[in-house]
């Protein structure tokens, strides 16, 4: 089993910044690949960022160049750097890892972004 908790959300205003963080625990041998999702109200889950397998990492082109992601490994934990947020930010974000076939999600925590 593999445990995520998010923290870092929070009300920020247009233009601001936010940095997310999700601390991963348990059995963490054999994840392939971890990264960040979003969900706002009435809309499916979407991709923001993550590290793929081969080490890569890709980001959804409506955060491209404004969000980052990073990892530290003595930390087993995972970052979210966001900046010049818009209001169209506004979500619920997921830390998702993928580990032999299983999905695994982090609780959410809440993102608003005032005009």
């Amino acid at each position: 089993q593999v445990q995520l908790v998010e923290s870092g959300g929070g009300l920020v205003q247009s233009g601001g910044s936010l940095r997310l963080s999700c601390a991963v625990s348990g059995s963490i041998f054999g994840i392939t690949a971890m990264g960040w999702y979003r969900q706002a109200p009435g809309k499916q889950r979407e991709l923001v960022g993550r590290f793929t397998s081969g080490g890569t990492t890709n980001y959804a082109d409506s955060v491209k160049g404004r969000f980052t992601i990073s990892r530290d490994n003595a930390k087993n934990t995972v970052y979210l750097q966001m900046n010049s947020l818009k209001p169209e930010d506004t979500a619920v974000y997921y830390c998702n890892v993928y580990k032999w076939g299983t999905s695994y999600w982090g609780q959410g925590t809440q993102v608003t972004v005032s005009s």
